[in-house]
């Protein structure tokens, strides 16, 4: 193992040609003590990566509306942008702090509104993260471990998917990562600038995901705390500094929300009390932890447990839904990281190699564990955030092993680490009958003949060892690369997306689990008719192989599509094709002007014309229950949409007698009709009755509308 050096700076005056060619020089060639091959290995690395993640990438058109309706809100007001404002006229906020939405929300600003310009930003996010982590794992364990880490992340499932699509993960897990590679380098020499820098990405991941920040945080500290080489005295101030960098950059922002007159700041999404620090200890906080999530989709209250987001306990990062997302080579890490610890169990207290261990398994189990057991909303792509740590234990772990081959038990070791994650490869495949078949059979036997020859690996020849090595690493990676590339080839969208195929007892398998049943997410390409799996049919019925029955945002938790109104159909989300905001279904089971929790709604011509219609004369062209459903309606108008009651519906924003005040300024053009509110949505039942009473119901296109300023 080697701990890298910085090279020395090089002379010229700045901006010169000489300066200049040898700034590319030493990009291409890398530091003088690299082999040739590094730095282009790296770079290929990071062009493969790039070219992976925007693949097919306008398929998913805007992805998650609700998000890509404040970027694109963001990008039309300054206001909206900095609270994360899902419309321009600031009526609600998103049920997260924005940072996630600024990158988007500057691209729309500068290129226009497409999906390109929604999604590029995250592509760049996944790229920057392979390459922290390659810098990251390369410091003490030298180039090849880098890029065996990198390419484990970059072609896990769930990072192939989220760093395509726009949700906040993507900037929590750039984040996450870029934390502990700065403490990594504090831990090299004690360095206070490196902490406090670690402390600014935390604070700044809290503005992107809240608490989840922050479940890095003990392990981080732990280690630094016994490892760090200077005095104990000098460790805990020095933290102390880096825990005052977390309370600034996350705080400033907090600061300004709770401090700013509510009458004047949008409404805080997801939240009860129109409070930021409500909807940070409630919702997204301790909620998420004991289930008890007022105003979720749920219904809070608490009492659901694991059931409604799928069975919790120790295994749930393998089981049917989650594993084929996240697990593959969760296993191998978790046997690394104990070879590592154990290789490492003598070495001195301020070991970096030791150190790395640490923080990155540390980080690991931990986030795993909260994982496992959480019993309130639980998404399969929150585990995202696991992907580092399992690619660099991967990377560290097979490189620590490798140079101890020549010792039978070690050799062993990595010969039974590949048999593992070949069988757990051969059954993660197996749980799609029809998913590529001859695979499983070619990973189970090529890690069992690379087992083999790695437990040789010490007594044969360097060529057959290597040829061992090469091929325990490609059949560990088969598995991933064959999912990556077929999440890659699909577009998704929604507010639930998962990586890879469907599979049986998963989301668009037989017998679907949790909210939203069937996956009902990935979108067809243009052009092409069906279903996808777990489709939704008439009164939420999932049809084909989920064939679930489940009630949607009228009430109780949603399960197999969604309960949907009178009439609703096969629909298409707007955006779909990158371009003309249509295209490609998205397997909801809503059309006709209707939309959902969880998805958009399709928006035909007619009601778009009808919308844009004296646009300038109203603060909001339309309002819609739900986030998603007034979302679909701003993207293709790209005027402002009140939703009612925020993303589940159920948000006290605005009260009946602020909708009438609204109403009687004249400052609503429509009432979108079709959707009753998410559960608990008490407001949002009100003002519907009392749209429906007093105002004249009008058909446009396919969608059913109120005109606000034409009473019976």
């Amino acid at each position: 193992m080697t701990t890298s050096t910085t090279s020395p700076p090089h002379g010229g005056p700045a901006g010169s040609g000489a300066a200049r060619s040898g700034r590319a020089a030493r990009l291409l060639r890398g530091r003088p003590e690299d082999a040739r091959w590094v730095r282009p290995s790296f770079l290929a690395l990071l062009l493969a990566t790039t070219l992976l993640y925007v693949w097919n990438l306008d398929a998913s058109g805007y992805a998650n509306s609700f998000y890509s309706a404040a970027a694109q809100a963001g990008s039309e007001s300054w206001k909206a942008f900095f609270f994360g404002s899902s419309d321009a006229a600031n009526s609600i906020t998103v049920d997260k702090p924005p940072a996630a939405l600024w990158p988007m929300a500057l691209s729309v600003r500068f290129f226009g509104l497409g999906s390109w310009q929604i999604l590029l930003p995250e592509v760049l996010m996944g790229v920057a993260t392979v390459a922290v982590l390659c810098a990251a794992v390369r410091r003490s364990f030298g180039a090849a471990a880098g890029l065996i880490a990198g390419a484990a992340l970059a072609l896990t499932p769930v990072a192939a998917l989220m760093f395509r699509f726009n949700n906040p993960d993507a900037l929590l897990a750039l984040l996450m990562t870029v934390a502990v590679y700065c403490v990594l380098r504090a831990l090299e020499g004690a360095r206070t600038k490196w902490l406090v820098w670690a402390g600014v990405a935390v604070g700044i991941a809290f503005l992107t995901k809240t608490l989840q920040a922050f479940l890095i945080l003990p392990p981080l500290a732990l280690v630094y705390a016994v490892c760090a080489p200077t005095t104990l005295l000098r460790r805990l101030g020095q933290l102390a500094l880096a825990a005052v960098a977390v309370v600034v950059s996350a705080g400033w922002w907090v600061a300004i929300v709770e401090l700013w007159p509510t009458a004047s700041r949008p409404y805080i999404g997801g939240s009860q009390t129109n409070s930021f620090l409500e909807l940070t200890f409630g919702y997204n906080g301790l909620g998420r932890i004991n289930g008890n999530e007022t105003g979720s989709v749920g219904g809070g209250g608490g009492g659901r447990g694991g059931g409604g987001w799928g069975e919790t306990g120790i295994d749930r990062m393998f089981n049917d839904t989650i594993g084929g997302q996240i697990s593959w080579l969760l296993p191998a890490a978790l046997l690394l990281l104990v070879a590592g610890l154990v290789l490492t169990r003598r070495a001195g207290r301020t070991d970096t190699a030791r150190a790395a261990f640490l923080v990155w398994g540390g980080s690991l189990l931990i986030t795993t564990a909260i994982f496992s057991f959480m019993a309130g909303i639980f998404h399969e792509y929150y585990t995202v955030a696991l992907a580092p740590c399992i690619a660099a234990l991967v990377g560290m772990g097979a490189t620590v092993l490798w140079e101890e081959r020549a010792e039978l038990v070690w050799s062993a070791v990595l010969a039974g680490t590949v048999a593992v994650t070949a069988w757990w490869s051969y059954t993660l495949l197996g749980r799609s009958a029809d998913y590529l078949p001859w695979l499983r059979q070619v990973v189970l036997i090529g890690g069992l003949v690379a087992a083999v020859g790695l437990l040789l690996a010490g007594r044969a020849g360097r060529t057959l060892a290597l040829g061992a090595a090469g091929l325990g690493l490609a059949v560990s990676l088969a598995g991933p690369v064959a999912y990556s590339l077929t999440t890659v080839s699909e577009g998704h969208a929604g507010s639930i997306v998962t990586a890879g195929p469907a599979v049986a007892g998963g989301r668009g398998g037989p017998g679907g689990g949790g909210p939203g049943g069937g996956d009902g997410m990935r979108m067809q390409p243009p052009g092409q008719g069906g279903q996808v799996p777990g489709q939704a049919q008439g009164q939420g019925q999932g049809q084909g192989p989920a064939q679930g029955q489940g009630q949607g945002p009228q009430g109780g938790p949603p399960g197999g599509a969604g309960q949907l109104p009178p009439g609703g159909g096969p629909g298409t989300l707007p955006g779909t094709d990158g371009r003309t905001g249509r295209g490609a279904q998205d397997g909801s089971g809503r059309g006709g002007g209707t939309g959902g929790l969880l998805n958009g709604a399709s928006v035909d011509a007619e009601t778009e014309a009808a919308l844009k219609d004296n646009a300038e004369d109203y603060t909001w062209v339309a309002a819609a229950i739900g986030s998603q459903n007034a979302a679909s309606y701003q993207l293709a108008t790209e005027q402002p949409v009140m939703p009612i009651g925020g993303f589940n519906g159920s948000d006290p924003s605005p009260t009946l007698a602020q909708f009438k005040q609204y109403v009687a300024e004249g400052k609503i053009h429509y009432f979108i009709a079709g959707m009753g509110g998410g559960p608990g949505a008490g407001g949002g039942s009100e003002i519907t009755s009392w749209v429906e009473e007093t105002f004249t119901e009008v058909t446009v296109g396919g969608t059913t509308l109120y005109d606000l300023t034409d009473e019976k």
